[in-house]
């Protein structure tokens, strides 16, 4: 009886312990644009672009938004506002999207070739080469943000939508100005349209603006790149890694 017992208990199935499988995070690294990857900021740059370009006569007009710029200076005039004001006097009231296709790639051209840190754009290569999704994040519009990452080779953008009709680009923005908290909530939206969990993301951000703080507040990774004063402030009290190539120009 006892040798049967030993029998049965040998030929039982041991029971293995496994380790739970991990499964991999998605990894995904959000630059935002101005100042962070340009070397100046984008939207006057690229209005005075198009003016030139289309009707330089257009450019005389420029002194009637001083009194806009006091009140926006003042905190009188939401951002919102003041750009569809510098938008509609330097574009007029409606631009035809191919017209708008047009300029916006030669302005993003333009970026490329001179517009831009070249470190920033060896970093986006190098974020790309570890496997990492590049997101594009930015206040600016769209259209010509679209352009840009185009030739940066980058398919994610969030971006401020432009407002469009019978085949014409408006002045009026398309919802929220993505700038702030509505930055941080686009990229929570992008998350869940692409079928991304928070949980299941390591999210590594680079900008250089403390208006950014919400977004930065949900990354795994922050980092500061040519930060303003504020956010240089902020990542040194919460040890975030600084980068800075503003030296590096001539």
């Amino acid at each position: 009886m006892a040798q049967t017992q030993r029998q049965d208990r040998a030929a039982s199935p041991q029971t293995v312990e496994r380790a739970p499988v991990e499964t991999p995070k998605v990894a995904l690294s959000i630059f935002d644009l101005d100042r962070t990857l340009t070397i100046q900021p984008t939207y006057t740059r690229f209005l005075l672009f198009a003016a030139r370009h289309r009707a330089p006569w257009r450019l005389l007009l420029v002194p009637l938004l001083i009194p806009a710029a006091i009140l926006y200076a003042a905190k009188l005039l939401p951002r919102r506002l003041m750009k569809q004001a510098m938008h509609r006097l330097a574009l007029g009231r409606a631009l035809p999207e191919r017209e708008a296709a047009r300029l916006a790639d030669l302005f993003a051209r333009q970026l490329v070739a001179n517009g831009l840190y070249p470190e920033g754009v060896a970093l986006i290569e190098a974020e790309r080469r570890a496997g990492r999704r590049v997101l594009l994040a930015t206040a600016a519009p769209h259209f010509y943000t679209a352009a840009l990452a185009r030739q940066l080779g980058i398919a994610d953008v969030v971006a401020s939508g432009s407002s469009w009709q019978d085949g014409c680009l408006l002045p009026g923005i398309d919802g929220a100005n993505c700038y702030g908290a509505a930055k941080r909530q686009r990229i929570e939206a992008f998350l869940g349209d692409a079928g991304i969990a928070r949980d299941t993301a390591h999210i590594r951000f680079y900008s250089d603006h403390a208006s950014d703080l919400p977004l930065f507040e949900i990354c795994d990774e922050a980092l500061a790149v040519n930060p303003s004063r504020g956010l240089r402030a902020i990542a040194a009290a919460r040890g975030w890694p600084v980068i800075d190539w503003r030296g590096r120009q001539g």
